[in-house]
C-alpha cells in the first residue's frame, strides 16, 4: 500500500448506500483518495446496501477475477403484489389478497437450492444483440431470454411476520444470481405476488459486511490523512482467489 504522495494501492471495503450506482461511489472514492486507478469486484443495484470491495492501483488487476466470488446477501421480501422490477422501485403489474404461512414459504425453499435455472429480469445488465436490457425495458420492450445455470449454495428464512407478510432472507449464491428473481418466482409458485424491498450483501470475495467503513467514515479519514490505515493489502484479494 503506498503512502501520503505515493500511488495508492489497496482493497477498500465499503458499506455502499442506498440510492447511489456502484459506479458513482466507486469513482467518488476514487477522487476522495486520490487513486489513478480503481475497479470494483462486482456491482450492486442503486437501491442495494452492503459490502462493496473497491481495488485500488495494482489491485485493480485482480478485480476483474473477483467478478466470479461467491456472495451472501440478506433479502427483504413482501408478498401481496408483483412490480415490473421485481423489486419495490418498479411500477405494480398485478395484485393478490393471499396470505401465504411461514410453513407454506419454507417448504418451498429448497426448491430454489442447489443449481437451478433463472430467466434475467428485464430490468437488468445483460445484453440481448448489444443492448442492456434495461435500456428495451424503459423503452416498454420486452424480447425473449435465454435461462441460465446459477448456484444457490444455502437460502433460508431469517424471520417472517404473516400479519405485515414480509420476511427476511438469508442466501448465498453464485455469480450471476439474481435474488429478485428468486423472490419473484417463489410469489408465483405460490400464487401471490411478491417483491425484494430491500436487498444487503454481507459477505464476498472473502470478506464480510462488518469489515466495512461507510462513505462518512472515508470522507472523515480521508481529511485527516491517514486512509492508507484502512487499506487492504493487495494480497488479501488473495484469499478468494484459491
Amino acid at each position: 500500500m503506498g503512502k501520503k504522495g505515493d500511488a495508492i494501492d489497496g482493497v477498500l471495503l465499503l458499506d455502499k448506500p442506498e440510492g447511489m450506482s456502484s459506479n458513482w461511489v466507486l469513482q467518488l472514492s476514487r477522487r476522495l483518495i486520490n487513486a489513478q486507478k480503481a475497479g470494483h469486484t462486482g456491482t450492486l443495484d442503486p437501491f442495494a446496501t452492503g459490502l462493496l470491495p473497491l481495488a485500488f492501483g495494482n489491485a485493480t488487476k485482480y478485480s476483474a477475477d473477483l467478478l466470479h466470488a461467491d456472495k451472501r446477501y440478506e433479502a427483504v421480501l413482501r408478498f401481496g403484489s408483483c412490480t415490473d422490477t421485481m423489486d419495490k422501485t418498479g411500477e405494480v403489474t398485478a395484485v393478490s389478497d393471499m396470505r401465504p404461512t411461514r410453513e407454506s414459504l419454507e417448504a418451498l425453499l429448497a426448491e430454489f437450492t442447489g443449481e437451478i435455472e433463472q430467466i434475467p429480469p428485464m430490468y437488468s445488465a445483460v445484453q440481448k444483440n448489444g443492448q442492456r436490457l434495461y435500456d428495451l425495458a424503459r423503452q416498454g420492450i420486452e424480447v425473449e431470454r435465454e435461462s441460465r445455470k446459477v448456484t444457490v449454495y444455502s437460502l433460508s428464512l431469517a424471520n417472517f411476520d404473516e400479519k405485515t407478510q414480509t420476511g427476511t432472507l438469508e442466501i448465498s449464491c453464485s455469480k450471476g444470481t439474481y435474488v429478485r428473481t428468486i423472490i419473484d418466482d417463489i410469489g408465483r409458485v405460490l400464487g401471490v405476488g411478491a417483491v425484494m424491498t430491500a436487498l444487503c450483501r454481507t459477505s464476498a470475495c472473502g470478506f464480510s459486511l462488518d469489515e466495512c467503513i461507510t462513505l462518512d467514515d472515508l470522507k472523515s479519514i480521508c481529511e485527516n490523512g491517514n486512509v492508507e490505515e484502512k487499506l487492504r493489502s493487495v494480497e488479501s484479494l488473495f484469499m478468494s482467489l484459491g
